[in-house]
């Protein structure tokens, strides 16, 4: 596969798509190191792979109207929602899969920055369970 810019990632939260709104993702996973090296292991250590965790990073162009995203995000606090991220905004495929998963709305920071900054929001949310990939 050829290199690419990411230029029209999707990604959408709890069934809606929210591309528009977002400006940088991070879908973060991996695997917890566990060692099990003992004394017949002639001085090397023997990790194997223990409990999954990811977390997923976003950074919103903040929006506070009507039904903008500080609206959508703002009740959400507290639970725990599904999230799709794609590469692009393409069918799914081979070239283009999807990850799924739950994430636990854990923070929401609906004012920040300084005079003259854009109003962004910036989150990370931990994973709640197993994420997928899919390439159908």
């Amino acid at each position: 596969m050829a290199a690419f810019v990411l230029t029209d990632a999707y990604i959408a939260l709890n069934g809606s798509d929210r591309s528009a709104f977002i400006k940088q993702v991070a879908l973060n996973v991996e695997t917890a190191e566990q060692d099990v090296t003992d004394f017949a292991d002639a001085g090397w250590t023997v990790p194997i792979a223990g409990l999954k965790s990811g977390s997923l990073a976003l950074t919103f162009n903040q929006d506070v109207a009507a039904a903008a995203i500080d609206s959508i995000m703002w009740p959400l606090l507290g639970t725990t929602v599904t999230f799709e991220v794609r590469a692009t905004n393409a069918s799914v495929g081979a070239s283009n899969p999807k990850y799924t998963g739950s994430i636990l709305v854990t923070s929401w920071n609906p004012i920040t920055g300084s005079v003259g900054d854009v109003a962004e929001v910036s989150v990370t949310y931990p994973i709640s369970g197993a994420v997928t990939r899919a390439t159908s």
